[in-house]
């Protein structure tokens, strides 16, 4: 697949996606460019603004195997990966598969459950698979984890721990709908009654799994310059040098954000990294992977403002 290719099922994808959500461009981008990059994407905004409604539709559009899990304080490991149960009948252990095993989770609510809780996704987010007494458990290697987290201000939230965080490629804060948005959304969904189905909007299938992977393989071939490798590393750099940040972001998170560009690029058609690229994904790619310093915290600024001043002083690339 060329990446005009991919560029043209990603258009598909999206228009699949507007007959369910209106607006939300940017989360859908970014959607898109995680699941070319092979990355997991954490949506953050109050309850109501279509984080679930968006996953369902995304996965309908792809035509992954879809899951979800709603995450509530009681909940426990083994109701998210599985365990192994005694069966009577054949005096044996045997393998009860949780939800986890998808292609596309929506852990929903991720951030009102306690941390031991969320942390049994780390392996799966890091290594797709599981281990389940001692044995491992293969996942597939399309699987992508959404998760959606309520504003840490609100009630009956936990954070999450920063490793787990940082298995994140993205992490986008979606906002309430403009007026116009928001007039087209009570006209589109103002009379339907019960909740919102994407094949009830009529969302369709558009894509399928060598689709994905040929575009997934298509990404891997897109060129990272010296110019631009040398560009993240220095804005990467700089978050560890601020005097603004207490903990800045990893090598790790590094190289995640050279795969987001490579996906970002080649969503816009190109077989070739550009400065704007980075810069386009530095917000959501570095936003959740940040600690500000306490003099930062007392004086008000918010990790979005530091990075945005980063990035304006970081010289890119001509």
């Amino acid at each position: 697949m060329h990446v005009n290719e991919v560029k043209a099922v990603a258009d598909r994808i999206r228009t699949e996606i507007a007959k369910a959500v209106v607006g939300q461009d940017g989360a859908v981008d970014l959607l898109l460019t995680a699941l070319f990059a092979g990355g997991h994407v954490l949506l953050e905004g109050p309850p109501g603004t279509a984080k679930t409604l968006l996953a369902q539709a995304f996965a309908r559009a792809v035509g992954l195997d879809y899951g979800r899990i709603q995450f509530t304080p009681d909940l426990m490991p083994g109701d998210i990966i599985g365990s192994n149960l005694f069966n009577f009948q054949t005096s044996a252990f045997t393998l009860t598969r949780g939800p986890i095993f998808c292609e596309l989770l929506l852990a929903d609510e991720i951030n009102r459950t306690p941390p031991k809780t969320q942390a049994a996704l780390l392996e799966a987010m890091q290594e797709r698979h599981i281990t389940i007494d001692g044995q491992a458990h293969a996942l597939s290697k399309r699987f992508t984890v959404v998760a959606t987290q309520n504003p840490i201000e609100q009630q009956g939230t936990y954070p999450l721990p920063e490793a787990q965080l940082d298995r994140f490629l993205f992490k986008h804060v979606l906002a309430y709908p403009s007026l116009e948005q928001e007039r087209a959304i009570i006209a589109a969904h103002g009379s339907r009654t019960g909740q919102m189905d994407p094949i009830a909007l009529g969302v369709e299938v558009v894509a399928d799994a060598a689709t994905i992977d040929a575009a997934v393989n298509a990404v891997a071939d897109v060129r990272l310059t010296d110019e631009v490798i040398g560009y993240v590393a220095d804005l990467v750099r700089a978050t560890r040098d601020s005097a603004d940040v207490d903990t800045g972001a990893s090598p790790r998170a590094a190289a995640m954000l050279a795969v987001g560009a490579r996906a970002r690029a080649a969503l816009d058609g190109r077989d070739y990294v550009i400065p704007d690229d980075v810069k386009l994904l530095a917000l959501p790619a570095l936003r959740h992977r940040l600690v500000l310093s306490p003099a930062a915290e007392i004086e008000g600024r918010r990790v979005d403002q530091v990075l945005a001043g980063l990035v304006e002083r970081v010289a890119a690339p001509r």
